[in-house]
């Protein structure tokens, strides 16, 4: 995953004009314009094509080196138990749900914007929450845990919530965001907005979605 991310990202600078570049954001970045406002006021080629990709293509993209490596050094950390835990199909599905989780964010947040959201956070951020959800449950590694690694059960939604570490964790997730919301940037993303909205999309449906993901079983009771 990572390998892609960064080959995808050297094409458009090595390879591609601007020209060509600027094509290969009109056609998949997430542009919420191009679902709410009509082609009289604001028209995007592609078709129906890009309505349907931009929501998971957009994570492919970059708007730097600099952005690129914050948001993979962040994806091996927290994605890869997560990928261990999960095995490469289930966790390149749950990618796309995150991904596609957080453009509906975004959306939400901004339905008539033109400016395109490009970038994995809002996969890093699921694979966050995800990681947390058996990190901090009994046998995780946050919890005292060696035996198991990444394949100990994970306790449930409502137990996870109700876990102090993990409530500790979102808290400082989201007022880290919080601060991006004020205008605070993110390395790499000097001059640009940080879309904070597409990061909670994706961290709440890693959050809420991992047990659809998650193949190893919770005990009986739990």
């Amino acid at each position: 995953m990572a390998l892609t991310l960064i080959m995808i990202h050297a094409v458009r600078v090595l390879i591609l004009s601007q020209a060509a570049d600027l094509e290969v954001l009109t056609y998949f970045a997430f542009i919420p314009a191009r679902y709410s406002l009509p082609d009289t006021m604001f028209y995007l080629p592609g078709g129906w094509g890009p309505k349907v990709w931009s929501v998971v293509s957009y994570a492919l993209l970059h708007a730097n080196w600099m952005h690129l490596g914050v948001n993979l050094i962040w994806f091996l950390a927290f994605g890869t138990p997560v990928a261990r835990r999960f095995g490469t199909l289930r966790f390149l599905l749950f990618c796309v749900v995150t991904a596609a989780a957080g453009a509906g964010a975004h959306y939400l947040a901004y339905p008539d914007g033109i400016a395109p959201l490009i970038g994995a956070s809002a996969t890093v951020s699921g694979a966050m929450a995800a990681a947390m959800r058996f990190a901090v449950s009994p046998g995780g590694i946050l919890a005292g845990g060696m035996g198991a690694g990444d394949h100990h059960p994970a306790e449930s939604l409502l137990q996870s919530l109700k876990n102090p570490q993990l409530l500790i964790f979102i808290a400082i997730w989201f007022g880290l965001n919080l601060l991006f919301g004020l205008g605070v940037s993110m390395p790499g993303t000097e001059g640009a907005e940080v879309a904070w909205q597409a990061h909670v999309g994706g961290f709440a449906a890693g959050l809420l979605l991992f047990g659809l993901f998650d193949p190893v079983a919770r005990p009986r009771g739990r």
